[in-house]
């Protein structure tokens, strides 16, 4: 396994070399990033923009504007945090041709402290009109994600993970926006999440099998736009849905299920695994984790008694 961040440097490399429109601007964080990869291959289209997100958001738009495709790099809460009103005034309702990538996301970068943990930007984006919102699980749908931002003329939003992350899908793997993975057959409870956590969530399915239950797990790798059709159908009848996201339980992964499930007459039971309404904490990635549910053995307890008390309830 390779770090998120390293693949997400090599990948620009090789997008700077196959289309010389390519641009990237970095926050002065392209070390930590892997944006350095990028500048030492093209560095006459790499822009080091300093700590100013602000200002680098509004200079993309206009490379944007002259016919450049222009990455940002940098943490994610200093793009859907600091930088907000730029991305939603200069890129989104411009339509600007940005790519936004939101490095170190999530809640597994407690080490560099909490102050730096973005748990709300799913949210945020989502909300945001005309912008695409991409949460990979692995390396290989990282590349094939970016190969087709990259094409792509329009705002997109991509989440990515500092560390590596387990392999999901293969070489072959194509990118197509909007639509919902099933990684894992079960009739018992519908597990969905999106991102890295899909691996972790796969992993409490299986702890579950021990326990004599068969989980369903859906991964969505597009939370704008999704295909809710294909999410109604992959959920079918089931009485239970768990969403698992490394996210607030406000506005991302979860509420987008809901909001789909419930649109169309009677819904399952949807039960929403996150960080419930609070901020994250400077800590081990582990004991994160551990807290809020997110591990794969933390899920699956909290699975085996939701399952349990939809059946009593069934049977009232």
């Amino acid at each position: 396994m390779k770090a998120m961040r390293d693949v997400w440097g090599e990948k620009l490399v090789a997008l700077g070399g196959s289309e010389p429109r390519t641009v990237v601007l970095d926050g002065d964080l392209a070390n930590s990033t892997k944006a350095d990869k990028f500048a030492t291959a093209h560095p006459a289209r790499f822009l080091q923009m300093g700590i100013a997100e602000q200002n680098l958001i509004g200079v993309a738009a206009g490379l944007a504007s002259v016919g450049h495709i222009p990455w940002t790099s940098s943490f994610a809460v200093f793009f859907t945090h600091r930088a907000l009103d730029p991305v939603r005034v200069l890129v989104a309702q411009s339509h600007a041709n940005v790519k936004i990538v939101g490095s170190y996301s999530g809640l597994l970068i407690g080490a560099v402290g909490k102050t730096h943990l973005d748990v709300q930007d799913l949210a945020i984006m989502r909300a945001m009109p005309g912008m695409t919102v991409l949460a990979p699980a692995d390396s290989a749908e990282l590349l094939a994600v970016m190969d087709w931002a990259n094409q792509y003329d329009g705002p997109v939003y991509l989440r990515i993970s500092r560390d590596a992350v387990p392999d999901l899908f293969d070489a072959d793997y194509v990118f197509v926006p909007g639509r919902i993975h099933r990684v894992r057959d079960g009739t018992d409870v519908v597990l969905i999440s999106t991102g890295p956590q899909t691996s972790r969530t796969l992993a409490a399915a299986e702890h579950l099998a021990g326990s004599g239950l068969e989980a369903r797990v859906l991964h969505v790798p597009s939370l704008k736009p999704l295909d809710e059709s294909s999410l109604r159908a992959a959920v079918g009848d089931a009485r239970l849905v768990v969403t698992v996201e490394e996210h607030s339980v406000h506005g991302g992964l979860g509420g987008l299920v809901t909001e789909v499930l419930t649109a169309e007459g009677p819904s399952p039971r949807i039960v929403r695994i996150g960080l419930d309404d609070t901020w994250g904490e400077s800590a081990g990635n582990d004991f994160l984790l551990d807290k809020h549910g997110l591990s794969p053995e933390r899920t699956a307890e909290r699975v085996r008694a939701l399952i349990g008390s939809t059946e009593e309830a069934s049977c009232v």
